[in-house]
């Protein structure tokens, strides 16, 4: 045990000696601590994460106002008994599989801080970078195929993936989904191929035994899993052409519309955690305008996703998170709606998650949360959670630093049924 990466106390380190020579060596070698157990705990067995990158105004989504600081969408009514705004006609037809959280609060209004704030949970620090849940499930869980990776990430890169984790835990990059997994055919035939692979581990075996470093080890692991799904017939997950006309033209055929596609693909062949992006959304003056073009985008691309993953019989093991950066101030001025952290909505669907259900609410105008403020790290608590992480299980960094899912945020289990 490396008593920096690992630190043990004698009591503990005793138990474990215990442990290995009764035989009960198969036993975790770090504790879990106990997490409070309920409907939702351990239920999603996937999650897809949806990332509006910018901004949604909640006032002109899922919180919708009346007064002064009504924006040009109106609410309507939902199948969930609940209001949203005009701009989503598609999501009140399946409101009643949604939790509403009206009542998310942070501290960060800049872009790039906000953006890693909910991408990680944590505020970002010094020069530590953290992991996003898909890695953190990867290392309380572990690997969950031999061929297809844990996580992915659709229509970005792999920034904010596997943190202080090793190369291993990064999620896959798709930059469109179109096109899915870019350069997966070798350039040579499988005989060459061979050789040349031969070749690089004779040359490598001197430098791997006299380095013994795990980040050598992971990059090792990295590439030979690369490997393996480029012979796998996994493959065939990344592929949208295998879907029929009908269900990609529901989903809507932008890059957001068939990315939500690609992850239900991608959860229904075993990927743990998938990401999607959405750009766009920090709109100002032109939030009409952008509310008709993204907000239509969102609504078509989400609505299909829910109803797709519930008529496969996906729904209850699949946790789908809609996140973004913050919301959007109530005054309407002459530069629109400027950036707002203090209160704004994420939506919640699957996963053992109420439905038709609204947590928390703002005050008239929709500035700041009525009691309950959820925070970035909440949320992620939450969604470990229901993954069933163990949120109070602390990993020390190479640097000597404990980290925990959702920086000792707390999980809402009031959302779950």
């Amino acid at each position: 045990m490396n008593p920096i990466h690992d630190p043990l106390d004698r009591r503990l380190f005793v138990r474990h000696c215990a442990k290995l020579a009764f035989g009960l060596s198969v036993l975790p070698l770090h504790p879990v601590a106990a997490a409070p157990r309920g409907p939702g705990f351990g239920k999603a067995k996937s999650i897809i994460m949806i990332f509006l990158d910018g901004g949604l105004s909640h006032i002109d989504s899922f919180d919708p106002k009346s007064g002064p600081g009504k924006g040009p969408g109106d609410p309507v009514s939902t199948k969930g008994g609940f209001q949203i705004t005009s701009f989503f006609p598609e999501t009140a037809k399946v409101a009643d599989k949604l939790t509403v959280i009206r009542s998310m609060s942070a501290k960060v209004g800049v872009h790039d801080a906000a953006r890693y704030l909910m991408r990680t949970g944590y505020e970002k620090r010094g020069t530590i970078v953290h992991p996003n849940l898909g890695a953190w499930a990867r290392h309380y869980l572990g690997a969950d195929g031999k061929t297809l990776p844990s996580s992915v990430t659709i229509n970005h890169g792999s920034e904010h993936g596997n943190g202080f984790f090793p190369a291993t835990y990064s999620p896959l990059p798709i930059f469109d989904p179109e096109t899915g997994l870019a350069n997966i055919r070798s350039l040579v035939d499988s005989s060459m191929e061979q050789k040349r692979l031969e070749l690089l581990r004779r040359l490598n075996t001197g430098y791997l035994s006299r380095m013994q470093d795990e980040n050598v080890r992971a990059y090792t692991d990295f590439y030979d899993s690369t490997l393996r799904l480029m012979q796998s017939s996994d493959l065939k997950a990344f592929d949208l052409g295998q879907e029929p006309e009908e269900i990609r033209a529901r989903y809507g055929r932008q890059r957001f519309g068939q990315g939500c596609l690609l992850a239900r693909r991608l959860v229904e062949h075993g990927v743990r955690f998938v990401e999607i992006h959405s750009g766009g959304w920090d709109m100002h003056k032109e939030l009409e305008d952008g509310m008709e073009e993204k907000g239509g985008e969102l609504d078509r691309g989400f609505a299909a996703l829910v109803a797709d993953l519930e008529a496969r019989g996906l729904l209850e093991s699949t946790l789908v998170a809609v996140t973004t950066e913050f919301g959007r101030k109530p005054a309407l001025d002459g530069n629109g709606r400027g950036h707002h952290p203090i209160a704004f909505s994420c939506v919640l669907a699957g996963g053992g998650v109420r439905r038709g259900y609204v947590h928390g609410a703002t005050d008239d105008r929709g500035q700041a949360p009525r009691g309950g403020a959820v925070s970035p790290g909440d949320l992620h608590a939450t969604l470990g959670w229901a993954a069933g992480l163990p949120l109070e299980e602390e990993f020390t960094t190479p640097s000597g630093r404990p980290m925990s899912v959702g920086n000792k945020g707390k999980p809402v289990t009031a959302l779950f049924a």
